[in-house]
This record gives C-alpha cells, sequence and structure tokens, in this order.
C-alpha cells in the first residue's frame, strides 16, 4: 500500500462517495473500530460535528496514512461499500501511481527544454497561489460535472506553460485531488501527425504498452480531465456530421474524428474538458461545445514584466531605466506581457544601451525595435558590421519566413530551410542566435521563437529581394500583401502590414542600408502609394478595408507627409477602439484627416473614471483638426466625467464644424448636462444632438435652460429612453414655445402620463411652436391621449411627421386620429401607426384618411393584427384617385 496514498488522492473524496445514512453509520462505527485495530479513539465530540472533510483530517491527525487506510477500510466493509475499496485498491496498486510518476518526468522535461529564451529560469515552476486561484475557480468542486473550459490566448502568451504547470501541480497531489483522478494533456500540434488512432491509444501514449489501464481509467469518466494543448494547430472546426462520431474509446477512427468526438461529448460525456487555443479560431468551434465557458490568459503582469528586467539587467539602475522607457511606450508595454517579446524587447534595449544608444530614436516604434533585434542577431559578436554568411544567413531565414506567412506555415523542415537558401551547417547557427528553436512534438522541425520574428523577418523579404524571385510561387506581390493585410483575410497575419510601412521609415532604411548595402524601399513605397489612392478612389475598396488597421500601419512608418496624404483620401471613417493602443494610433492619423466628413466609432475598456486619462484629448484634439467632420458618432462608448468635459471643450472650440453628435448610450448623467448646455449655448454649428439611453432625468432642466437661450440653434434633439420623469415635462413645454430652430423632438420610451402628454400638446398647438417632427414611440400613450394629438394635428400647421407606434392607442385611438386627418388645416405628411394594437375594425377609418388628407404621404401600420377584410378596405382606398399615399408600411 502506497505511503503517499492520502496526500496524493484525498481521503476526503471517499467519504463524499457515501450517502448520508452511510456517513452517520461511518461515525457511529469510528468509536470503536480504532481500539479493535489496536489505535486510540478519536474524541467523539470531534467525530458528531465534523464534516466530510473536516472527518478526513483528522483520521489523517491522529493516524499515520497506513492506520487511517486501515480504519476507513475496515468500516468501509461493515457498511457494505466494499466498491469504494476496490477503487481504492485499484489507486493505490494500480496505474495511477504510474501515470502520476511519467507525467512528473514528462512536464519536468518539457519545463527545463521548452524555452530557447530561459525565461521561465527566473520564475518557479511551482503554481503561485494567484494561479492556483484561478486553476481552482475553472473547476470549482466535484459536483460539477461535463464541464467545457475554453482558455483564450495570443500566440506565445503563455497558455503551453500555464497547462505544464497544471500537470506538475496535478501530479504532484497539490491540484484537483478532490476532482480527478486522471489528467491527460494533448498537443495538437503532435496529435495532429497521427493519421488514425483511438481514444484508448492517445491516453496510453508513452506511459503503457498495454491497453489494460485504460479499463479501468475509463470506469469513472466523471474523474476524468482532457486537456487540449494548441487546439488551432488542428485547423478544423468540429463540423463533423453526428452520424460521423465515435462513443467507443477503443475503436481507430481518424484523429480528427476522435477529438471531435470526445470534444464534442459523444465519447466519455461525463468528462470534464480544458482547451487552449488562440482568439482567431472560428467562433463556430464555440457552438458546438457543450456549455463552453471562455476564459483570457492576460500574459505577463506589470510587476512580472519588471522582474523579468531586472534579472536580465542584472544592473538595478539599467533595468529600471530600461523599463521605464518600455513603459511609457504603449506597444513595447504590450509586447512584454507576452514571455518571449518580454525577452526580445529586453535583449534589444540592453544591446542598444551597451551601444550608447539613444532608445528613443533606436527603439522608439515597435518596428525599429525588432529591425534593431534581428540585424543584431546577425553581427558577430566584436564586429561593427555582418560577414558574408551573416547575409546570406538573414537573407534565407526571411525568405523562409515569407513562404510560412503566405502558406500558414509556422514549423519547417530540414527540406523548407534547404529551399531557401539554408543548409545544414547553418542551422546551429540559426539556433545559437535564437533566430529559430527546435520543435519537440516533431523530429528534425524548426518554427520563429515566435510567430512575430517570422512576421518581421516576412516583412523584410521584400525590401531585401523580389517576391518574383522566391522559390515557392505562392509567395504573392506586395500589392496583394497589402490588400490581404488590410481586409484581415488571413487572421494570422497580425503586424506582417505593419512592418512593410514600419520598414518605409527612414531611420529604419538606413539600417538595412548598413546591413545589406541596398534596399528596394523606394520602389515599395510608390507600390504602396499607389495601392492606397486605388482604395481612397474606391468606396467599394474603402468598405473592405480596416481602417484601424491602416492606422496602425501609418503610425509605424511616422512619414507626417505620407499620413497626411493617405488619411486624406478618406471622408467617411467608421472603426471601434478596443485598447489604448488602438486610440493612440487612431488619434495619431485622425488629426492629419483634413478632408473627413463623416466620423463613427466606439471606445471600450479603455480609461477608467477613477482613473481619467488626458490622453483621450489626443482623440477629441481631431475635432480641432479637421474642419470638414460634420458628423460624429460615439454611441457605445463609455464616457467618463472628464471625457464629457474634454469632448465638450472640443465642440466649443471654434474651429470645430461638427453638426451632428450622438452619443447614445455612453453612460452620459444629469452632471453631463452642465457640459452640453454651454456646448448648445455657444455653438453655432450643432444641429443635431442625440443622447438617448442616457440617464439623464435631472440633468435636463439645464439642457432645456440652453435650448431656450437665443444663440441656441439645435435643430434635432433626440431624448429616447432618458429616464425622464414628471417635473421634465414643464421645462420641455417651455423649450418648444421658445426656440425657433429646434424642428425635431424625439422623447421615445419615456413614460408620458396623459396629463403630461396634454401639457405637451398645448405648447405644440401655439401657432409660436415651430416643432416639424415628433416622436413618441412607447410613452404608454392610450386612446385618451390621441384626443390631444389630434387637436395638434388641425391646431398645428407646421407638425409634419407624428411618430406614435409601440403604443396601445388601439382602434378608437386611431379613429380620433383619423378625423383630424381629414381635416383642412392638417398638414401631416408622415404617420406612424406601427403596433398600436389596431384591428380590421380601424380601416375603414384609416380609408376615409387616405382618400380625404391632401398630405400624407407615409403610413406605417406594421405590427397590427390587420384580417384580410381589413387589408381589402385599405387596398380599395389606396386605388382611389384622390389618395395621396406614396409609402404604405
Amino acid at each position: 500500500m502506497a505511503s503517499s496514498f492520502f496526500s496524493d488522492f484525498g481521503l476526503m473524496w471517499y467519504l463524499e462517495e457515501l450517502k448520508k445514512d452511510e456517513f452517520r453509520k461511518f461515525k457511529e462505527l469510528l468509536k470503536q473500530e480504532p481500539l479493535q485495530l489496536g489505535l486510540k479513539q478519536i474524541p467523539w465530540a470531534d467525530v458528531k460535528k465534523a464534516t466530510r472533510e473536516d472527518l478526513a483530517n483528522l483520521l489523517m491527525k491522529h493516524y499515520d496514512e497506513q492506520q487511517a487506510w486501515n480504519v476507513t477500510f475496515s468500516i468501509f466493509h461493515k457498511i457494505n461499500r466494499q466498491d469504494l475499496c476496490e477503487k481504492a485498491k485499484k489507486e493505490i496498486t494500480g496505474y495511477t501511481k504510474t501515470y502520476r510518476a511519467h507525467i512528473k518526468e514528462k512536464f519536468n522535461n518539457i519545463w527545463f527544454s521548452e524555452s530557447v529564451t530561459r525565461i521561465y529560469d527566473y520564475f518557479e515552476k511551482e503554481l503561485t497561489q494567484k494561479e492556483r486561484g484561478y486553476f481552482e475557480f475553472l473547476f470549482v468542486s466535484k459536483e460539477i460535472r461535463r464541464r467545457t473550459v475554453v482558455l483564450r490566448g495570443i500566440q506565445g502568451i503563455g497558455k503551453t506553460t500555464f497547462l505544464v504547470k497544471l500537470m506538475l501541480a496535478w501530479a504532484e497531489g497539490t491540484l484537483y485531488q478532490e476532482q480527478f483522478s486522471y489528467v491527460f494533456y494533448f498537443c495538437c500540434r503532435e496529435v495532429k501527425q497521427l493519421i488514425t488512432t483511438s481514444l484508448a491509444a492517445l491516453i496510453s501514449r508513452g506511459w503503457s504498452d498495454s491497453l489494460a489501464p485504460i479499463v479501468e481509467i475509463t470506469s469513472q469518466p466523471d474523474r476524468l480531465l482532457f486537456v487540449i494543448d494548441s487546439f488551432e494547430e488542428l485547423n478544423y472546426d468540429l463540423n463533423e456530421p453526428e452520424s460521423d462520431l465515435c462513443s467507443d474509446w477503443m475503436e481507430e477512427r481518424p484523429v480528427q474524428v476522435i477529438l471531435s468526438s470526445l470534444l464534442r461529448k459523444k465519447m466519455l460525456p461525463e468528462s470534464s474538458l480544458l482547451i487552449a487555443a488562440v482568439p482567431v479560431y472560428p467562433r463556430a468551434i464555440e457552438e458546438r461545445l457543450e456549455h463552453p465557458e471562455i476564459k483570457t490568459l492576460a500574459g505577463f503582469s506589470e510587476s512580472k514584466r519588471k522582474l523579468y528586467f531586472c534579472c536580465i539587467f542584472q544592473d538595478t539602475s539599467r533595468a529600471l531605466e530600461a523599463f521605464s522607457f518600455m513603459r511609457e511606450n504603449e506597444q513595447l508595454f504590450c509586447m512584454c506581457q507576452i514571455p518571449v517579446l518580454c525577452w526580445v524587447v529586453c535583449t534589444c534595449l540592453k544591446q542598444e544601451m551597451k551601444k550608447g544608444k539613444d532608445l528613443a530614436l533606436s527603439c522608439r516604434r515597435t518596428t525599429s525595435l525588432y529591425t534593431s533585434f534581428v540585424l543584431n542577431l546577425f553581427i558577430p559578436k566584436g564586429a561593427s558590421c555582418p560577414d558574408g554568411p551573416s547575409q546570406g544567413q538573414l537573407k534565407g531565414l526571411c525568405s523562409l519566413a515569407a513562404e510560412g506567412m503566405w502558406t500558414d506555415t509556422f514549423v519547417f523542415s530540414e527540406d523548407d530551410l534547404r529551399r531557401n537558401g539554408l543548409v545544414g551547417s547553418d542551422i546551429p547557427t540559426l539556433l545559437d542566435v535564437k533566430a529559430l528553436q527546435k520543435c519537440r512534438d516533431t523530429e528534425n522541425s524548426f518554427a520563429f521563437i515566435h510567430v512575430c520574428v517570422q512576421e518581421f523577418c516576412a516583412a523584410m523579404f521584400y525590401f531585401i529581394k523580389s517576391h518574383t524571385n522566391h522559390p515557392n510561387p505562392d509567395v504573392g506581390c506586395t500589392e496583394a500583401l497589402l490588400f490581404t493585410y488590410l481586409k484581415k483575410v488571413k487572421v494570422h497575419w497580425i503586424y506582417l502590414g505593419c512592418f512593410m510601412f514600419g520598414l518605409l521609415n527612414e531611420k529604419e532604411q538606413q539600417k538595412l542600408d548598413a546591413f545589406f548595402g541596398s534596399h528596394l524601399c523606394q520602389e515599395i513605397q510608390q507600390k504602396f502609394q499607389q495601392h492606397i489612392q486605388s482604395i481612397g478612389e474606391s468606396k467599394h475598396l474603402q468598405g473592405q478595408v480596416d481602417f484601424l488597421v491602416l492606422c496602425y500601419c501609418l503610425f509605424e512608418m511616422q512619414n507626417e507627409a505620407f499620413v497626411r496624404w493617405a488619411v486624406g483620401l478618406f471622408q467617411d471613417i467608421n472603426f471601434s477602439i478596443t485598447d489604448k493602443s488602438d486610440l493612440l494610433v487612431s488619434a495619431y492619423c485622425l488629426k492629419h484627416c483634413s478632408g473627413l466628413r463623416k466620423l463613427w466609432f466606439s471606445i471600450q475598456n479603455v480609461f477608467k473614471e477613477e482613473n481619467a486619462d488626458t490622453s483621450i484629448w489626443l482623440f477629441f484634439e481631431v475635432l480641432t483638426y479637421s474642419p470638414d467632420l460634420k458628423h460624429l458618432d460615439l454611441s457605445g462608448t463609455r464616457l467618463s466625467r472628464n471625457d464629457v468635459v474634454l469632448l465638450c471643450d472640443a465642440l466649443n472650440n471654434p474651429t470645430c464644424n461638427i453638426e451632428k453628435l450622438l452619443l447614445a448610450n455612453c453612460g452620459l448623467s444629469a452632471d453631463d448636462c452642465e457640459g452640453f448646455s454651454w456646448v448648445l449655448k455657444s455653438s453655432t454649428k450643432l444641429k443635431l444632438l442625440n443622447v438617448s439611453y442616457n440617464y439623464l432625468d435631472k440633468g435636463l432642466p439645464l439642457l432645456c435652460e440652453a435650448l431656450r437661450h437665443p444663440a441656441c440653434v439645435l435643430e434635432a434633439l433626440v431624448l429616447g429612453c432618458c429616464y425622464l420623469s414628471e417635473h421634465c415635462w414643464g421645462n420641455i413645454y417651455e423649450v418648444l414655445l421658445c426656440n425657433k430652430s429646434l424642428i425635431h423632438l424625439d422623447l421615445s420610451t419615456n413614460v408620458l402620463k396623459y396629463e403630461d402628454l396634454k401639457l405637451l400638446c398645448e405648447a405644440l398647438k401655439q401657432p409660436i411652436c415651430h416643432l416639424k417632427s415628433l416622436c413618441v414611440l412607447n410613452c404608454f400613450i392610450t386612446p385618451d391621449g390621441c384626443g390631444d394629438l389630434a387637436s395638434v394635428l388641425t391646431e398645428n400647421p407646421n407638425l409634419r411627421s407624428l411618430q406614435i407606434g409601440c403604443n396601445d392607442i388601439e382602434d378608437v385611438g386611431v379613429k380620433l386620429l383619423c378625423e383630424a386627418l381629414t381635416h383642412p388645416d392638417c398638414h401631416l405628411e408622415d404617420l406612424g401607426l406601427g403596433a398600436c394594437k389596431l384591428t380590421s375594425a380601424c380601416c375603414e377609418n384609416l380609408a376615409s384618411a387616405l382618400t380625404s388628407s391632401k398630405t400624407l404621404r407615409r403610413l406605417n401600420l406594421t405590427g397590427n393584427a390587420l384580417d384580410h377584410g381589413g387589408v381589402l378596405v385599405l387596398c380599395e382606398a389606396l386605388r382611389h384617385p384622390e389618395c395621396r399615399l406614396q409609402v404604405l408600411g
């Protein structure tokens, strides 16, 4: 009997298997059973109140592990739970111990050999408290069965390392002891090399020549966890028909079918799954998984980045100087959350500082850092410039990288290297300088240390050689590359286009010239200029390319004249900002958009109110740089109080020409109305303001005061779903009587009681009210209110549009409105009655209005239960020669 059994497997799990009565009997028998085995009793007071977990701890406290097991085993027999004894015997004397030993050896080897950068030499392989809490949260307790967790993380963020730590912690008995008897790790990069297999073969691979353990393992499928790493490597979307899936774990089938059967719960449905993948895998896959929970891995924290800098530099002052530079550069700071790229940044900054270079000049942008890093790899130690062999090796490496990017290849064979001019004697050098690394999953195969390094080398290929000279015809021209990147056709192309533009920077051209002696920068820039010109001249192409991606490219280039020319081709722009980098690069480009007319964007999760960041001013400053910008849509962007102040400051700037401002669902509050009130009083250009879906109730008096100001020129105000209460309607009444410019008012989705509607109608009936369009959708208007609205139609000659859909006005209310429509003083042109609980009983009234009204052009009746007879009545009216209606909905 294994002495480490209880620490490895946990007695508590066996006690949890007991029913309530059985657990009570177990406690009763524990009074005498130890005495019969020659052991001391556990105090009954402690046993009586103990939970299952407490009792397991008591047994471990009072007896050694062997004694605790003997007591437990004896009592299990007496309460007829021999099945638990059998399970325990199998686990103690069976295959679990062998498997755990195998896992320890395998994953210890992986830990100490996986990373060529040795970055994890500076961190413990044991789980930190935070990591343990994260893993335990994924699978909270053994009661949670059939759980599927998808762990997302960008390439190189540390998913595999995270899973290696999980496997080691489980094998060493410190994680998931009560949940999982076995945890199996499948690396998809390795598994996809198989053509056919069975789940039994996958499980026993590497640690058992016999299939005998499989029967024991699969006897408790709810105690199994399958860890699937690098899922995106399989490159398929689990779309096999249900009939093709397999439920027999012994049956040999194509490896894709086996994995699909496991992941889609056709095979061992009671088991749990942990699937690690990059975020770009098809989202349709999640729909085929059973209730997946999506988690995101964040990578290196800021404290770990700082620690790593200190470890690499050793000189603390130099380390902190480099760290401070990196911290202030948003793009480099983001790069360093990826461990291997943190090593790249550290290595490059250390080299440049040793040379006495100014980091602000040599490593300011992502491209400049990669250029310095990669070129430094191929300059022999002690030399100031490369030799011939080094140049040849880098050219071959760039050729290999380009082939890989176009063919979606990230693991290369020796034949691949040879085809691109790299011979066997080059390989040790490429491994030694850490340009390439060996792949542990496949013999004699190699990969770049990170796909970003591969992307940079692929971009550099075009500056040293024409694509027509590449040995692989799949490598495309610069035009194909640019459009593929801007259209985001290839999801693995993260930085390739940015690196192309970045290498066009004058300082990068100087680096290339010093290393290679010549380059094709001028030719590439001319071609890019032609391609961007074609985008600017085609609305169709503009709709296909991602403007924010283009911004990143232009930001890397840092050529203000070129940027001004390129963005000047765009008049209408639409994009979303999801992080601070997006904000910085888009602001950089937009301030050069001299021809911009319409801008729609949203900003999500970039700023926190408690830490208002003045860098958002970089973005709002665009409003003062773009004299042609008339339309700004920020709907859906969460704006803090400080953000609103900065926005209003920009709107008040005399050079700002915004006419339409849309701020729906921006998290605005009543306090923000003060800023907008000043804008309404001072701006002579703002014509439309949409602040719908914001909680503005108590701030409305400030807006209304501004609307009554003689300098206010606003023509359209949208206050839909602004939670307006009773005190607001008096203010709106005053606005309708005083404001001479307001012609459209939308009050939809606010509670408009009868007395409040009556008040509004009193204002609308006055000859000094200039309103032409009123929208009161979903305002709880009843048939009684239609009488007041009908009087407005006959007494206000200005009103042209009335939208009252989604109100229960019913046939009675429509009759009152139709009577008004037939009145000669009614000039209404557009009436919306959608979803108003109308029946065919009102069709005669509607038909009369259609044939009598000289002005009605549009009528919306969608969402009403009109039967065949009612429709016939309306059709007859539509055929009448006096009917002026043009649109019926």
